[in-house]
């Protein structure tokens, strides 16, 4: 899968929820591995801000992000709609200290992104791969956030309230491709037992019932209701019931927790990549989305480049009598057993090192290992495969190496270890030169690198 970034810009225009400002912001398409960045056009030098998770500076009432002194916030919803959408660059240029409230919601978002539409990019989808559990637990609060492998991302969000009328709630987002008619339109929320505490903070100058559902669960006397709505400019409003009192129906009996979920996906698209995998959340919050977010994005960079998912009970695309007609190699030089993974740009080969082979005999007698020079030679035949396969008379044809650049080795290989060597085109195949990325991992460590070109060339 190819990056994406949008076809054109669009705008939107609203109150800032917390600052009650009016203010715009402009969506851009933004180049291959941009990411997410936020410009204050509003300021000097008009300050950019990338939107990673260790750039969050505040998760009281929202994501705020944060770089030397200059914060946007309330960004979560704009970045749920971009993620969802599949959207991978993106400058957003903003005139306040945060993002326009809008609705509350994230549908004009995605209105306007289906809208200007999206377009693809050369450079491929960099996922990262959710390979083994991962939790998180507050102990204080209850809250915990675990990420489980999956093919694609999904999210599950449980949410608990103290409160007679939100009390525990479920939501479930099976496929992102849904996110705009099962969660995009779910509205941020608040308790009217708490809108004098966050007023109090300078907090939500800019909320209304227009942009927020409110919720009435515990009786308060007519004159502090009162006071409360002079407060945040609204009519006296007299509440006999408890309930939410917004003129608009819920959109959803769960709608809170669906807007919770969405908050989830804005925040995990501060990791920097998409991720596949599932994300089960109880009692989440933009606090411990945070904690979480940033503890995957340690593993992200620990692991920027992970090994290829290797399943032995799945039948190969090519195995080895496959791979025979498309290379010449034969014993004791063909290097490689079979192919899991292939499309026009990369290939993944897997090679089982066996005590047998006849390097061991002399490389070493008393501790065999497995030759480094071995190891690039059946990452050139990987790429060998990627390259001739698509030709239409492949036996014809062989690869040659031209050079080899930036050779690394990082561990030994042994008998008993199952290489898996990662090749791809770094660019398109010019005058039959070939020019590749090769890596070889044992489990989900890096034991080789190289890059190199190779040459085809027509057996005459």
């Amino acid at each position: 899968m190819n990056q994406l970034t949008l076809n054109s810009e669009f705008t939107v225009s609203g109150k800032g929820l917390h600052s009650g400002l009016d203010i715009t912001a402009t969506f851009k398409p933004a180049a291959e591995n941009f990411g997410y960045k936020f410009k204050r056009v509003d300021l000097e030098d008009e300050p950019v801000i990338e939107a990673l998770a260790e750039k969050v500076v505040d998760t009281t009432r929202g994501t705020v992000l944060g770089k030397n002194g200059v914060v946007v916030s309330t960004v979560e919803h704009a970045l749920a709609a971009l993620y969802a959408s599949g959207i991978d660059n993106c400058l957003i240029e903003v005139d306040g200290p945060e993002l326009p409230i809008l609705d509350g919601s994230a549908i004009i978002y995605m209105d306007k992104i289906e809208e200007v539409g999206v377009k693809e990019q050369n450079a491929d989808k960099d996922f990262y791969i959710v390979k083994e559990k991962i939790t998180l637990k507050d102990e204080e609060t209850g809250s915990m956030l675990t990420v489980y492998p999956d093919d694609g991302f999904s999210v599950e969000c449980m949410v608990e309230y103290n409160s007679q009328v939100l009390p525990n709630q479920f939501a479930l987002l099976d496929d992102l491709a849904e996110f705009k008619a099962e969660v995009a339109k779910a509205r941020t929320f608040v308790f009217v037992r708490e809108i004098q505490p966050l007023l109090e903070n300078n907090l939500i100058k800019g909320g209304d019932l227009e942009n927020a559902i409110v919720i009435y669960d515990e009786k308060i006397p007519q004159d502090k209701i009162n006071e409360i709505c002079d407060i945040v400019k609204v009519p006296h409003l007299n509440l006999e019931k408890l309930g939410y009192i917004n003129p608009k129906p819920l959109a959803w009996d769960n709608e809170p927790a669906r807007h919770k979920l969405m908050d989830i996906i804005g925040d995990f698209a501060l990791i920097g990549r998409p991720i596949k995998g599932r994300v089960v959340a109880i009692r989440p919050g933009h606090t411990i989305n945070n904690k979480f977010t940033r503890m995957l994005r340690k593993e992200v960079k620990h692991n920027e480049v992970q090994s290829p998912v290797y399943n032995p009970n799945i039948a190969p695309l090519i195995d080895i009598n496959g791979i025979k007609r498309l290379l010449p190699h034969r014993y004791p030089f063909l290097l490689i057993d079979k192919i899991i993974e292939i499309d026009k740009k990369h290939c993944v080969a897997v090679k089982n090192v066996t005590v047998n082979e006849p390097f061991f005999q002399g490389h070493f007698p008393q501790e065999p290992v497995m030759p480094g020079v071995l190891q690039v030679e059946a990452m050139a035949q990987a790429a060998g495969v990627l390259v001739l396969n698509y030709l239409e008379d492949p036996e014809k044809y062989s690869t040659y190496f031209l050079k080899i650049d930036n050779v690394k080795f990082r561990q030994k290989v042994v008998p008993g270890n199952t290489l898996l060597l990662s090749v791809a085109l770094t660019t398109e195949i010019r005058r039959g030169c070939a020019v590749v990325k090769g890596y070889a991992f044992v489990g989900e460590k890096v034991v080789c690198e190289a890059e190199f070109m190779a040459q085809i060339i027509n057996n005459k």
